[in-house]
C-alpha cells in the first residue's frame, strides 16, 4: 500500500526553525505526502515553499489544549495565509463536564469560519472515556467537520487501534479518521489504516514509507 498519500508530514515542536520547516516542505514534496502540518506561525512560509506543488499546508488551531476562545479567528487567519486544512483541538474540559451544546458551537464556529476547507477535530482520546469519544465524534459530525483525529501528540498518549476502530464505527463513511500520535513505522501505520484510519499524522513519514513493509 502507498501510504505516502495518506500522511500529514508533521512538525509541531515549539523549537521549530526556518531550516526545519524548509526541510519538512522539501521532504513532503519529494515523497508526495498529502500535506505538511505546522503551527500557524509557519503557515505563510510553508505555503510559499509549496506553491504549485502537491502537498497542502495544514495548520493546527487551539493547539494543544483546545482552551482558546479565539479558535475560529485563528483558523480564518491560517486559511487566509495559505492553509488548506485545519486541525482544531476539541475543548476537552467542556466535553467532560457535559457541555455538549458549547462543544458543538465551538466546532461549528470553526467550520463556518473556513467554508470549503477540511476541518479535523482533535479529540485527545487519551483523556476521554469510550463514551466521551463516541459523543465527541457525533458532535464533530453534527457540527460539519470532515475528520475526527485521535491526538495532539502533546498529552499522555497517542493513537491506538481500539480508538481508531471505535471512531470509525461511530462516524461510518461520513467522516475521515486521522491517526496521530506515536505512529512511527510502516507496520503501525498500515495497522491504523486497516483499522479505519484514512489519514496518518506523523513526524516519521519518511521512516514509514522507507521502512520494512508488512507482507
Amino acid at each position: 500500500m502507498n501510504l505516502a498519500s495518506l500522511i500529514d508530514h508533521t512538525l509541531l515542536k515549539p523549537d521549530a526553525t526556518v531550516s526545519m520547516v524548509e526541510r519538512l516542505c522539501a521532504e513532503a514534496a519529494e515523497y508526495n505526502f498529502f500535506s505538511v502540518c505546522v503551527n500557524p506561525i509557519w503557515v505563510p512560509f510553508a505555503a510559499e515553499l509549496l506553491a504549485g506543488k502537491t502537498p497542502l499546508v495544514c495548520s493546527v488551531v487551539g493547539f494543544p489544549l483546545g482552551a482558546t476562545p479565539l479558535v475560529a479567528r485563528e483558523a480564518e487567519w491560517a486559511v487566509s495565509s495559505g492553509a488548506g486544512e485545519i486541525d482544531m483541538v476539541l475543548p476537552v474540559g467542556l466535553l467532560k463536564q457535559g457541555d455538549h451544546d458549547e462543544v458543538l458551537r465551538v466546532i461549528n464556529e470553526v467550520v463556518t469560519a473556513v467554508p470549503g476547507v477540511t476541518v479535523k477535530v482533535i479529540l485527545e482520546t487519551c483523556l476521554l472515556t469510550d463514551e466521551e469519544k463516541v459523543t465527541a465524534c457525533k458532535l464533530s459530525m453534527e457540527a460539519g467537520a470532515a475528520f475526527v483525529k485521535t491526538s495532539t501528540g502533546f498529552a499522555k498518549g497517542g493513537a491506538t487501534l481500539s480508538d481508531i476502530r471505535l471512531m470509525r464505527e461511530t462516524v461510518g463513511s461520513f467522516m475521515g479518521v486521522k491517526a496521530s500520535g506515536g505512529v512511527r513505522d510502516y507496520a503501525t501505520a498500515l495497522d491504523m489504516v486497516e483499522a479505519g484510519a484514512s489519514r496518518i499524522g506523523t513526524s516519521s513519514g519518511i521512516a514509514i514509507v522507507n521502512g520494512n513493509k508488512k507482507s
